[in-house]
């Protein structure tokens, strides 16, 4: 019974997966009707797991709050915020209130978060360096520096030009966008053959017990 139901899971995400993709490529009704089927229950079972999502964080916080462990006030906070912010977004008289939220809260706390990693980058390379000191090592650190020189401003100087207005545009627009596409090109093969593995039968994420 079990290879059955293993079996059968099997036909159906492989079906699945074949009608979306040919849905893409051949001009049938009956395939992007299917297409677009599909593609509504994956949505609203992807809008139920971010609501089970929720309610487990809810819950785990909840449950801290109430045996006082060690930084239940975080929690509190937490908790605090998440039903906040549901509050503002699920009543209409409130809707007024999210850019309010958005540019209070949620704004300075990114902007916070980035200033802390960027100066952690820092650290990173310096120690990085003590440990493996050879050319992207000292290239990492370089390029850290420049960025953030460029970017200032400093006390009685403000932004450096010549870094402000070349050499961080050069290494933003050129070395930045150059690694990033790199990463996007490679996440996207990654995933194409996650995929293509998933639609042979090779991999069955869907069983649970990969």
């Amino acid at each position: 019974m079990k290879r059955l139901f293993s079996a059968l899971n099997a036909v159906i995400a492989i079906s699945a997966g074949v009608i979306v993709l040919l849905g893409y490529f051949l001009d049938i009704p009956i395939l992007h009707n299917l297409r677009s089927l599909l593609l509504q229950w994956a949505f609203i079972l992807a809008g139920l797991a971010v609501l089970i999502g929720t309610w487990n964080l809810f819950s785990v916080h909840l449950q801290k709050v109430r045996e006082r462990k060690s930084g239940f006030i975080n929690n509190m906070v937490l908790l605090f915020f998440l039903l906040l912010t549901m509050t503002i977004g699920l009543t209409p008289a409130l809707r007024p209130l999210q850019y309010l939220v958005f540019n209070g809260i949620l704004v300075p706390a990114e902007i916070s978060l980035l200033a802390v990693l960027a100066v952690t980058l820092i650290y990173g390379s310096l120690r990085l360096m003590r440990i493996r000191n050879n050319l992207a090592s000292v290239m990492f650190l370089f390029s850290a520096l420049l960025i953030l020189l460029g970017t200032g401003p400093f006390p009685f100087i403000g932004q450096m030009p010549v870094i402000s207005d070349w050499i961080r545009p050069f290494i933003s627009n050129n070395l930045v966008s150059g690694g990033a596409r790199g990463i996007l090109i490679g996440i996207s093969l990654g995933t194409l053959t996650t995929g293509l593995r998933i639609l042979f039968g090779v991999d069955r994420p869907y069983e649970g017990n990969q």
